[in-house]
């Protein structure tokens, strides 16, 4: 009979974690756990505390800084892989999942499937003849080597790529691979992963290829398994059921998507809303229940497909999501960093990506040309990002597939901050208080067209001090307005003061936090 060993990566949120170890290892299988290293060190070891009693869990030797796109999800996976292959010496079938994932089968239902047939299930389509990939680079994944992450580091990372290109540096692909893609999602025997392991050992010039390789979660394993088996023994799905929106975001499931998960023909689901308690608690049954029978229709992506193409052809089947959400999440953070002088606070987010991996946005209220992600159109122009201003950040989160967020504001936009630390999510606010000598706030009256370059010196000079008690004021309404999380960083404050506030702000230990407020740079002119 199947004995599953479940491969879960996450990186968020340990009493879910906790409760979904127990589930699965309750109904026989057993897991190896990957927690990613950017995560705090208190929920991990809560996690391992919880756990440590339970011989059907396992956790990966060595902790990973993930981050989306890069090597360094592929390298957490073989991590834990590794570990359960070492901890579970009976376990017939290894399983991928993520910690939005949960079973929408009874545990009895998943391994009478795996036993109906000796194969491996994992998505393999021919990476160039295929259309798997919808939008951005393709063949540019492969023949140019990637440093920089797309999403943390975009100006590096297209910097990079373009260079590669003007001057020819092309690479070659590993001659004896067939370059495959599919989904990340994959559930395979044991002799499979073992053949899998010993190829990484053996073929160094492979792992160095896909360690420089854009994405390489949807093709390493792909690619791997495919060389290594019989296509016989291949079938080309996952067993986890995810719908993607044409613009590659996972569509959330919620409370009353139950019945329509377990029509599925697929074993577990993604992405499970955080918030959908009553679902987590139904579905976490099911995985333990006996005799349970399924009636398979999986029209979900059909269904999916037909109340978007009523939208396309004019016929609303419902209310825009963003007219009825009313909230962040419960769990999630959002971060405001709030300065008069927006190249302060620019020049900090960036530091911020580069240096902790958090997703760190500049003024997407203020500026119009603001590097925003495609999100379906919500994004298009600030009226519509003023207007459907939580959907917007809803859809950011979802974009990074994280809880944790920075964004920019203009300390003018107090109605914004009001409006989201309103929200039953977790809000923080940065203010950043810069020295505004003379020549920088004629500039700033220039750039909001107070003034102009023809403007006479003695009328600026009477609009000085004017702007100037507008900063002020600016600056008390804030203090005023009695946010429960404010906390300040002043040009004139020393570097211990300023790292303090950015520790408590951006939850980090206080080195990093230290290394953010030396920035020699930061408040330059």
């Amino acid at each position: 009979m199947a004995k599953i060993a479940f491969i879960l990566l996450c990186h968020k949120d340990p009493e879910a974690i906790i409760l979904q170890a127990r589930r699965l290892t309750a109904a026989g299988d057993c897991i190896a756990i990957h927690f990613d290293a950017r995560a705090r060190r208190a929920d991990y070891a809560r996690i391992r505390a919880a756990l440590a009693d339970n011989p059907s869990v396992t956790f990966a030797r060595r902790r990973i800084r993930c981050g989306w796109g890069g090597w360094s999800l592929v390298d957490a996976t073989l991590q834990a892989v590794e570990a359960a292959v070492t901890a579970f010496p009976r376990a017939t079938h290894f399983y991928m999942l993520s910690g939005d994932c949960m079973a929408i089968k009874s545990a009895e239902y998943a391994h009478a499937f795996l036993d109906a047939e000796d194969v491996d299930y994992i998505e393999s389509f021919d990476f160039f003849d295929s259309d798997w990939i919808k939008t951005g680079i393709k063949e540019e994944r492969l023949i140019y080597r990637h440093y920089f992450n797309e999403r943390t580091q975009k100006r590096l990372f297209y910097a990079a790529l373009d260079w590669q290109r003007r001057l020819g540096l092309r690479r070659e692909i590993p001659g004896d691979l067939q370059m495959m893609i599919g989904s990340q999602w994959w559930c395979l025997r044991r002799r499979t992963v073992e053949w899998v392991l010993d190829f990484t050992r053996a073929r160094r010039d492979v792992m160095r290829f896909f360690a420089s390789t854009w994405i390489p979660d949807e093709t390493f394993f792909q690619t791997l398994v495919r060389h290594l088996v019989p296509g016989r023994e291949i079938r080309s799905r996952t067993l986890t059921f995810l719908i993607f929106s044409d613009y590659g975001m996972p569509t959330s499931f919620y409370n009353d998507h139950y019945d329509l998960l377990l029509a599925q023909d697929f074993l577990f689901a993604r992405k499970i809303s955080p918030e959908a308690t009553e679902l987590k608690q139904r579905l976490g049954d099911l995985y333990a229940s006996t005799g349970t029978r399924f009636t398979i229709s999986n029209e979900g992506r059909r269904l999916f497909s037909f109340l978007v193409d009523r939208g396309r052809k004019g016929r609303r089947y419902a209310p825009r999501f963003w007219e009825t959400e009313s909230t962040l999440g419960r769990e999630r953070e959002l971060m405001i960093v709030a300065c008069k002088k927006w190249h302060v606070a620019k020049r900090l987010t960036e530091a911020i990506r580069d240096r902790t991996g958090l997703p760190a946005l500049d003024y997407v209220f203020d500026e119009e040309h603001a590097a925003l992600p495609d999100l379906g159109g919500i994004e298009t122009t600030m009226a519509k990002r003023g207007r459907h201003r939580r959907a917007l950040l809803r859809l950011l989160f979802d974009h990074f597939d994280s809880d944790r967020l920075v964004i920019c504001l203009d300390p003018g936009h107090l109605d914004l901050m009001r409006d989201f630390t309103s929200d039953r999510s977790v809000s923080r606010i940065l203010e950043i208080d810069c020295e505004m000598p003379d020549a920088y706030l004629a500039g700033h009256a220039r750039r909001v067209g107070l003034a102009g370059d023809s403007t006479p010196p003695e009328a600026m000079e009477a609009l000085l001090p004017t702007i100037r008690r507008d900063v002020v004021n600016e600056s008390d309404a804030l203090h005023d307005a009695g946010f429960d999380h404010l906390y300040l960083m002043r040009e004139a404050a020393p570097p211990e003061a300023n790292a303090a506030a950015l520790a408590g702000f951006l939850s980090i230990p206080q080195d990093e936090a230290a290394q953010l407020a030396a920035l020699d740079y930061l408040f330059a002119d």
